[in-house]
């Protein structure tokens, strides 16, 4: 990474060249990872499946298959909370842990470059394979909607669902990161985070279905308190209808939703009881459309700036010959 000068002299490069000299590295070492290669597939593969699934169940019972201008907007460009987490820890789960592991850390930081620059470099590349990760996928999920379903609306709104989980995955991404410098373990990154994810995607529908906490949920990462929208389809009392979720999970589709229905209002219920043969639903609380994303937002940047920073100190003192 140095250069030599006129007179001999080894110069270093600037920090923009060392900078994207570590981003590439990641970069590479993102490129082949069998483990992210194989998420990808299988993203694609649920995705074919879920476009194909309809026009195969139409054919089956003989009839004809509707149309739906709402299809991408809607359902068919999300990725889900389990999508987000995996696509999160098949990306960073060895970003930083993993150069323990190998003992390239040693001869990483031999070259002319300060563990905070390793580390942002680390995050750009991040960021730089999910953007063409879920860009391609959201792309693909877009033309095959519209060759399934028919033409769609709102497709400028495309970008705003792509922005939206890439913030929703850094979440993830930084709790997997956090983990992982200060265990120095691949696998008890994964492990850890899979834990935290599994213990919250659980719980947050007990919570949220049979007590009257689902407040609390606003303000943990994952799928959050799940509401539904006054007349989008929900009346006064629980039918089937437009949802919402208070989660850091449910960014995109709170975005969607909020550009298409800004005065709209999110109404949480809980289960009050049992007559059959369906279940009796109690309104809990109704909050704007537009403090669900906000709050969702903040929320999410929170425990981004939290678990990065946790991620960079852990990173910044840890040692290297142990």
């Amino acid at each position: 990474m140095s250069a030599v000068n006129r007179k001999g002299a080894r110069t270093n490069p600037s920090w923009k060249t060392r900078f994207w000299a570590i981003v590439k590295y990641e970069l590479l070492w993102n490129i082949r990872k069998k483990k992210f290669l194989g998420m990808l597939v299988v993203a694609f593969a649920l995705a074919t499946l879920s476009l194909a699934l309809a026009p195969i169940l139409s054919n089956m019972i003989g009839e004809p298959l509707s149309r739906n201008p709402d299809y991408v907007v809607g359902s068919g460009a999300g990725i889900g909370g389990l999508g987000l987490f995996l696509f999160a820890v098949v990306t960073v789960m060895n970003s930083i842990s993993g150069e323990f592991e190998s003992g390239t850390i040693v001869p990483l930081l031999t070259k002319p470059v300060s563990r905070t620059m390793v580390f942002l470099g680390k995050l750009f590349a991040a960021f730089i394979t999910l953007l063409s990760a879920y860009a391609v996928l959201f792309i693909y999920m877009t033309i095959g909607g519209t060759i399934v379903y028919g033409p769609q609306n709102n497709l400028h709104l495309v970008p705003l669902t792509l922005l939206g989980s890439i913030l929703s995955t850094f979440v993830w991404i930084a709790i997997v990161l956090a983990i992982g410098s200060i265990s120095k373990s691949s696998l008890i990154a994964a492990l850890g985070a899979f834990g935290i994810f599994i213990a919250l995607f659980i719980s947050a529908p007990i919570i949220s279905m049979f007590s009257d906490q689902a407040r609390i949920l606003t303000y943990v990462p994952g799928s959050g308190a799940s509401g539904y929208i006054i007349g989008l389809g929900a009346q006064t009392q629980f039918t089937p209808g437009m949802s919402a979720s208070t989660g850091t999970d449910n960014i995109a589709a709170n975005l969607i939703n909020y550009v298409l229905h800004p005065s709209a209002e999110v109404t949480f219920f809980k289960i009050g009881g049992f007559s059959a043969p369906e279940f009796s639903w109690t309104p809990l609380y109704a909050e704007p459309l537009s403090l669900v994303l906000l709050r969702s937002i903040i929320v999410a940047a929170t425990y981004i700036l939290v678990f990065l920073f946790i991620s960079w100190y852990a990173f910044k003192r840890a040692q290297i010959l142990e």
